[in-house]
């Protein structure tokens, strides 16, 4: 089903006029693909660092949305306590940094297969955000920053840019969330705490007067819970490696966050 919601969207990303529904539903395939083995990398890491750590998970499940996305993700339910603090930090950053390994470098073949228009469209249009990552891609690609320039992204672009939001979204450091996950394990339950609620927080003002999407985000991350579970073994320290893996999902998070993530200018 979401193969299916997901190449529908990618067929309108691609500007496809219903001239046949079998070419209409082929345009959206690369959309559809990129995005889905984004969402299934990020998933298996997960489900990998949780079998490696011996704990009873599900496979990966995903789920159908709307356009313009297609979907409204996937996840992996876990249905045994985490054993220590390298389990949950294991389980927590593996996810969205094996999914950004795939995301940034299909963004960056997306902006190789985008255009660039001489001058702004005229009337509403429809506009993407840009995180650190693409400013960085967009500056490698174009030689400008994006506020410079109109970019029409191609579909695999739209893709990558999705699956690098959804990876932003999960290592928000609050409750049960990614980076919930990969706070706890750093800096243990008191910070970890501090953490999930001031960034709950910021959410809220956020909602109000940049975009309205962090106000439902917030209303979701509240209903899951604020507060992180202890481990089975809260003690033991990480090792160097699960700290250095901590690190690059909290870097990760600040190259892919984006304050508004999608608009609509005159």
């Amino acid at each position: 089903m979401t193969a299916i919601t997901t190449t529908f969207a990618g067929a309108l990303h691609a500007n496809k006029t219903v001239d046949g529904w079998i070419s209409f539903f082929l345009s959206g395939w690369v959309f559809s693909v990129p995005l889905m083995g984004i969402l299934l990398v990020h998933e298996m890491g997960h489900y990998i660092a949780a079998r490696i750590n011996r704990l009873d998970v599900t496979p990966p499940y995903f789920l159908p949305g709307p356009w313009p996305a297609g979907t409204f993700g996937a996840f992996i339910k876990i249905r045994s306590p985490i054993t220590d603090r390298k389990a949950l930090m294991q389980v927590g950053a593996c996810g969205p940094v094996a999914g950004a390994i795939v995301a940034i470098p299909l963004l960056m073949v997306g902006l190789f297969l985008s255009e660039v228009l001489p001058e702004p469209p005229k009337g509403e249009s429809f506009a993407f955000g840009a995180s650190l990552i693409l400013e960085l891609l967009s500056l490698l690609r174009f030689g400008e920053y994006t506020a410079n320039m109109t970019i029409i992204l191609h579909p695999t672009a739209v893709a990558a840019w999705f699956g690098l939001f959804v990876t932003a979204m999960n290592l928000l450091p609050i409750g049960q969330l990614d980076g919930g996950h990969v706070i706890y394990a750093l800096v243990g339950p008191r910070k970890a705490a501090l953490f999930s609620y001031g960034f709950f927080g910021v959410l809220i003002p956020l909602g109000v007067f940049v975009w309205p999407g962090w106000l439902v985000f917030g209303a979701l991350v509240f209903f899951l819970g604020l507060r992180h579970p202890a481990p089975l073994d809260p003690v033991t320290p990480l090792s160097r490696g699960a700290r250095l893996l901590g690190w690059t999902a909290l870097v990760l998070f600040v190259l892919t966050f984006v304050p508004v993530p999608i608009s609509v200018t005159p």
